[in-house]
């Protein structure tokens, strides 16, 4: 079960000049199929959509088609899909849609994580004054005592947390910074538990998946969340956000967002005001067939147009989780393990890794790689990037990444501008590139440090 890395990298145009892409977990390279679905859609079907010409029948079947394949590679169902601009602006109208269900007195738990998932939280509660909030902390790992920036989020640190005023938890199904797999099932099942034994009148779970879409296959029912979202251009994609919202939420926990006027409650559209890109959209189309291809069965998707359902589901969600696999083992085989290996070995000349350190790696390891330097005169970050840079064939970056509050919490602190060095890789980079990566990386170390 191999991942055939020549022919994945063939369908990425922007992998043939050779250059070294690290910074995946900002955005990844673009299917070629999805290129040019979105040609095809602005040159064949760009009118608005629900009325009965021909040609605004085809612009409103392909715009379903894409909650139709969302839906499908999240397993859910199409009427629980919403699109919007990023993943900020989606938790925002989240946020501003569950308002109402949260009653004075009740609680909301968020994390130092990505500020998508973050600041729409803080800012409710700063509007609304008569609801409190509290932050599941990062916590060392216990096997790692010799590097205090080996943290993560744990579970019995978020347990203590939940008393019968809680109402909704806010957390990542994967870190943009630590690369560290959340542990959703486990996680919402324990809260569920301890939530009922402590009397909460209602919860609910938010999750953050756009830095683990690329690398694992999201279950929104096995799962068991309410809401779930992530950015389509992590996933090979443009650049649009999407986000299941179980269907008792939106008809029990949700206030529409549309026009007054419109006869909308209880359904996906009411948490689209003005409706997403046409365009990009249906150009969504293109990721899942890219997914598919990646096992050995590659099956098409079967497409009933008469009921707008594909009908080989059970087919679809096999491949999926072949396709997963064969990405889980080429990341941990041939992009994590050397790099883990390499920085830890570089540990004398002050390297830490931020989030976990271990080796062997943990299958939940993913290629999101993260690390500061210690016991230097100035900070090291920049500098590395800035070598690496002058390069002109490798791009990572330096940063806090927008998961802010967890670089300010990291002790000994770390100079919040400098931030990381993060080196985010995908199953599209080689272990020729992390060769490269890896001796072009110790140089840029090496003059940080001297």
């Amino acid at each position: 079960m191999t991942l055939d890395i020549q022919s994945v990298r063939s369908q990425f145009p922007g992998l043939k000049d050779g250059f070294i892409f690290g910074d995946n977990a900002g955005g990844s390279q673009v299917v070629e199929d999805v290129i040019a679905r979105i040609s095809d859609y602005l040159s064949t079907s760009n009118v608005q959509l629900g009325a009965q010409y021909p040609v605004s029948k085809l612009s409103t079947a392909r715009v379903d088609l894409g909650a139709t394949h969302t839906a499908a590679l999240v397993n859910a169902s199409p009427t629980e899909i919403i699109f919007g601009p990023s993943s900020t602006a989606l938790v925002i109208s989240i946020s501003r849609a569950i308002d109402k269900d949260i009653l004075d007195g009740e609680e909301i738990i968020i994390t130092g994580e990505h500020e998508s998932n973050v600041g729409p939280w803080k800012k409710l509660v700063a509007a609304r004054k008569n609801i409190g909030m509290k932050i599941w902390p990062h916590t060392p790992i216990s096997d790692s005592s010799s590097n205090p920036y080996a943290v993560a989020l744990q579970i019995d640190a978020l347990l203590p947390l939940i008393t019968s005023k809680t109402r909704l938890i806010a957390f990542p199904a994967a870190s943009n910074l630590l690369g560290a797999d959340g542990h959703v099932k486990e996680v919402i099942a324990k809260a569920r538990e301890v939530a009922k034994e402590r009397g909460a009148r209602k919860l609910e779970f938010i999750v953050d998946c756009v830095a683990y879409t690329p690398h694992r296959l999201i279950n929104v029912k096995d799962w068991d969340v309410d809401y779930a979202f992530f950015s389509y251009y992590k996933l090979y994609g443009p650049h649009v956000a999407t986000m299941y919202v179980r269907q008792a939420a939106l008809q029990g926990s949700l206030s529409s967002l549309a026009h007054h006027f419109l006869p909308v409650a209880g359904k996906a559209y009411m948490l689209q005001p003005g409706g997403p890109g046409y365009e990009s959209v249906y150009a969504i189309t293109g990721v899942l067939p890219y997914l598919l291809s990646l096992s050995d069965s590659k099956p098409s998707i079967a497409f009933d147009e008469a009921t707008a359902t594909i009908t080989n589901t059970s087919e679809i969600t096999s491949a999926l989780v072949e396709a997963y696999q064969k990405i889980a083992k080429h990341e941990t085989e041939v992009l994590v393990t050397p790099l883990i290996k390499y920085l830890r070995s570089k540990y004398e000349q002050g390297v830490r890794i931020v989030g976990d350190d271990a080796f062997p790696v943990n299958p939940g390891r993913f290629p999101t790689i993260s690390f500061v330097v210690v016991g230097t005169k100035e900070p090291a970050g920049d500098k590395i990037v800035k070598y690496l840079d002058a390069t002109e064939k490798i791009g990572i970056r330096n940063g806090h990444m927008y998961a802010y509050t967890l670089v300010e919490s990291l002790k000994p602190a770390i100079d919040l501008d400098d931030g990381v060095v993060r080196v985010s890789f995908i199953h599209y980079n080689t272990a020729e590139e992390v060769e490269i990566f890896i001796e072009e990386l110790d140089r840029a170390i090496d003059g940080a440090v001297s």
